[in-house]
């Protein structure tokens, strides 16, 4: 049987995942008795832990959201985690939480043991935000971004005030199935239920989330996954420019760009690439990390982008 700290550990683990544990179903994942169990609980309500109990047949455990924040106890991985997202968050992936982010990421990485340290400073090292330029239409609202991710989970149903393109804001009524963080926005994938479909909303489109407290059983999506469907709907709306490139790489080569364009074989050693946006400079961009000689189909406008990036890099690279 494992020490008194180590199962108080690892029951703490257990309720933070925020499940309601029937007692004897916790009782046999930790190989104790019931009354030992008791006894566990007792032990972190002393230390701050808010953990409710349920007497009865159907009896069980619970822990609470409490009034302070208690020491967190998570596993290797899961400290890995920690530091990287927050990393991402301090170098701009949500706007507005920069500052904390850098605050609470100095703080798990100064109690981490050294092996630990070793492979978040691994990381760290080479990982590079997924930002580009810091551009959003509209800045991104932490709070929001919270009170949306927290209805995903409990798949709760969320009302909100939503301005469509070119459009008055309307209230919406949703239910709620994944956040997609996709280039330089953040979309939710919802079922609509005034609309009785399925819809994508853009984030920074969004205000006023309210958790309404009603629970509902998730539906089936129509496509693969979340991600697939907010790509799906991106390719379906009208947009200021429709890319096409003819890129002298292998499809393959341009794996790691198909989350935000449509890469086609054209033969053994080329590819097209396909993709729909506002502005041009992305684009530019995705094509100057192909590394490859790409030829420009349309529109025109790519063209003269491309030769005005060209230029200004030459510039940059003459010595005085």
């Amino acid at each position: 049987m494992a020490s008194t700290g180590e199962r108080t550990l690892r029951l703490l683990s257990l309720l933070q995942t925020h499940r309601y544990w029937p007692g004897p179903e916790l009782a046999d994942r930790l190989e104790v008795s019931p009354r030992t169990l008791r006894r566990d609980v007792d032990r972190l309500r002393e230390l701050g832990y808010p953990v409710n109990a349920h007497r009865g047949v159907d009896g069980g455990y619970q822990l609470a959201a409490g009034a302070a924040l208690p020491p967190l106890v998570v596993d290797d991985e899961e400290a890995v985690a920690l530091a990287v997202g927050m990393q991402a968050a301090a170098q701009g992936a949500v706007a507005g939480i920069e500052e904390p982010a850098l605050r609470a990421l100095t703080k798990v990485v100064q109690v981490m043991p050294p092996r630990l340290r070793k492979r978040v400073d691994a990381l760290r090292g080479v990982t590079v935000s997924t930002t580009w330029g810091g551009r959003r239409d509209e800045p991104l609202d932490p709070e929001a971004l919270i009170v949306v991710a927290q209805a995903c989970r409990d798949t709760e149903r969320l009302e909100f005030d939503y301005t469509a393109r070119a459009a008055q804001p309307a209230r919406r009524h949703v239910e709620p199935h994944r956040l997609v963080p996709l280039g330089r926005r953040w979309y939710l994938v919802a079922y609509d239920l005034d609309r009785h479909d399925w819809r994508t909303f853009r984030l920074d489109r969004l205000t006023g989330p309210n958790r309404t407290g009603a629970r509902f059983r998730p539906r089936e999506l129509p496509t693969a996954d979340a991600a697939d469907f907010v790509k799906q709907g991106i390719r379906g709306r009208p947009a200021a420019y429709e890319v096409e490139v003819l890129v002298h790489a292998p499809a393959a080569a341009l794996a790691h760009l198909d989350r935000w364009a449509v890469i086609e074989p054209d033969g053994p050693d080329r590819c097209v690439l396909r993709m729909s946006g506002d502005d041009l400079d992305w684009p530019v961009f995705a094509l100057g990390a192909c590394g490859a000689e790409f030829e420009v189909r349309s529109p025109d406008a790519l063209t003269e982008r491309v030769q005005e990036w060209a230029a200004r890099f030459g510039r940059s690279g003459i010595s005085a």
